[in-house]
């Protein structure tokens, strides 16, 4: 399948922890996507994640790094790596991990989709049936419980709300109010989803296999899955309220604005 677009492509990647991986995660994506630029987003690994970076031989061509000095979470990473995007000239934006539970191989799967018409292009661990290796069960039943959780309480038609492989059209981020997003765990996926839905984006599901890392640490944390429960709830008295996000149902969606991309 021809993985290149016809609109600038950037996938925002997160990292804490990543050396192990980093370095292949980026071949993975160029041999995937030769066209794709990669914003890594680097909340001062210990372990030399963005000395990696920098030595890449596209560095600064078509891969760009955002080093922040300590954990600073989940969601705040990828509301810089947006608004990075969105003072550049970046038609779509993908959301990527660096362990490889993302497999670059689905990109060209979801920039299908986006040449279909969708606005949000979601990768899904249980749409048509479980696909998720490597997990126990304890943690596969989390995880679709959490999915039930979400659905109850949003309404939101979506079979993996908690998933993190994602592609946005422009218009979708610029729609949205990224500086009212609360959510800095992975509830923030939940959260963009939500406001992207409300709004009456186009949103698609494509399947994927999810295999769990293998190199580096998971970072789900107690905190983490707290705010996600409180959070999910906030959405759900939201959607009873009539609350919106962004440029809410009615407005016009704005047009892409043309900036330059670097490199």
């Amino acid at each position: 399948m021809d993985s290149e677009s016809s609109e600038p492509v950037l996938v925002v990647v997160p990292t804490y922890i990543e050396a192990g991986n980093i370095g292949r995660f980026l071949d993975a994506v160029f041999a995937r996507c030769a066209c794709a630029h990669t914003l890594v987003i680097d909340d001062g690994s210990p372990d030399g994640t963005a000395a990696l970076v920098r030595a890449h031989p596209r560095f600064g061509h078509s891969v760009f790094l955002i080093e922040r000095p300590r954990k600073m979470g989940l969601g705040s990473a990828y509301i810089a790596g947006f608004r990075w995007a969105l003072e550049r000239d970046y038609g779509l934006v993908f959301e990527m991990d660096a362990d490889f539970s993302h497999d670059p191989a689905e990109i060209p799967n979801f920039l299908a989709r986006i040449r279909e018409g969708a606005d949000l292009v979601l990768g899904s661990r249980y749409v048509g049936g479980v696909r998720v290796l490597n997990w126990p069960m304890s943690r596969l039943f989390l995880s679709l419980g959490a999915a039930h959780y979400v659905q109850l309480l949003t309404r939101m038609p979506i079979t993996d709300p908690t998933g993190g492989f994602k592609c946005f059209r422009r218009r979708v981020l610029e729609s949205i109010s990224l500086e009212t997003i609360q959510s800095n765990g992975y509830a923030f996926q939940i959260e963009m989803t939500f406001w992207a839905w409300r709004m009456g984006f186009k949103i698609e599901e494509v399947p994927i296999v999810f295999a769990d890392r293998g190199a580096g640490s998971s970072k789900m944390s107690w905190a983490i899955t707290r705010e996600a429960i409180w959070q999910v709830m906030r959405l759900g008295c939201l959607r009873m309220l009539g609350r919106r996000g962004g440029a809410g149902l009615d407005a016009e969606i704005p047009q892409p604005s043309r900036r330059e991309i670097p490199g």
